[in-house]
């Protein structure tokens, strides 16, 4: 099916049928006329070809996520939200995996080889980061916001932490340990802040924070220090951390939850499979993916970049890893 086919059947030319296809601002054209167009090539099942709009735009029609980690299971759920969100838009969504080394999104930015980028590795002494402050490139941070960058498309990490507490503390849970995950991070450092919060509002002891990737062998390896605090529950930064405290606890004798309590910040697939299963505080990462090429896309429509904290909430599903606090915590192992 051929542009030409659809304007003959709209009774409009060619050229009208390209700019309302392409969404072309300038076009004057009434609306009855627009929704005709539309419809007609919806009808005909006509499709643009990518290759021409792209040479219209003087764009690639491209946008690239930049990934801290392709072994990031949150990533992967972002990614998929923005792959499809900009097919929507269209336009083909990449994933990169970032290196100090040799920083992804910098070859694809001065390659020109995408029109914008989705920065999810956004640690503050990020080379990238001075790179595209310096720029005119359309990007917005997503997951992991930049201070004082005003692109910032991020979720109420706030709440997430919140719910963890409501849940532990609802259950009877009164010392509830933290690890958190990396220091530098905004987000994390958001996700503890709140977590004291919710802890000082409470009236509860506020036991020592641990900082860590987010990682199985980092939730292992902390365990027993997170246990020489001795709380009645552990509410971690990820659900690896989550599967590293378990097996952790398991090899030390105590029982989950008999004896302690683990919840994580993010679901996965598998977290209903584990044994026990995890309790989980589940994230809109889909809708993030979504809304971050929906405020790039604008960007490259003109609009000016914007905060965006996204509507949608953080969901509790409780499972097996957490139940009632006991009277007393458990014995750290020695």
């Amino acid at each position: 099916m051929r542009l030409v086919d659809v304007a003959n059947v709209a009774e409009v030319t060619k050229s009208i049928v390209s700019r309302v296809l392409n969404a072309d601002p300038t076009v004057a054209v009434r609306p009855e006329t627009r929704q005709r167009i539309l419809q007609v090539a919806h009808d005909l099942g006509y499709q643009p070809h990518a290759g021409a709009r792209a040479l219209a735009k003087s764009r690639t029609m491209a946008l690239a996520l930049i990934a801290p980690s392709i072994d990031n299971p949150p990533y992967i759920t972002i990614a998929r939200g923005a792959y499809r969100r900009a097919a929507e838009h269209g336009y083909l969504a990449l994933l990169a995996e970032d290196f100090d080394e040799q920083p992804a999104g910098r070859l694809l930015i001065d390659g020109g080889r995408v029109d914008g980028l989705l920065m999810g590795s956004s640690v503050p002494d990020h080379p990238l980061v001075a790179h595209l402050r310096e720029s005119s490139f359309p990007h917005v941070f997503v997951n992991r916001a930049v201070a004082g960058s005003g692109r910032n498309v991020t979720m109420n990490v706030a709440r997430a932490s919140e719910l963890a507490v409501e849940h532990l503390t609802g259950l009877g849970h009164r010392r509830i340990a933290h690890l958190a995950g990396p220091a530098e991070v905004e987000s994390g450092a958001d996700r503890l802040a709140a977590f004291e919060s919710a802890i000082d509002a409470r009236g509860l002891p506020l036991l020592p924070p641990l900082f860590g990737d987010f990682t199985e062998a980092t939730g292992f390896a902390s365990a027993r220090t997170l246990l020489d605090a001795e709380p009645t529950a552990i509410f971690t930064s990820s659900p690896g951390q989550a599967i590293g405290v378990i097996r952790f606890l398991t090899n030390a004798g105590l029982r989950v939850p008999e004896e302690i309590s683990v919840i994580a910040y993010g679901d996965f697939p598998a977290a209903g499979f584990t044994v026990p299963a995890v309790t989980t505080i589940g994230l809109p990462l889909l809708e993030l993916g979504a809304a971050a090429v929906d405020e790039l896309v604008a960007q490259l429509d003109g609009a000016p970049p914007r905060d965006l904290v996204i509507p949608q909430e953080p969901r509790l599903f409780v499972r097996e890893s957490t139940g009632s606090a006991l009277a007393s915590p458990p014995t750290p192992p020695r």
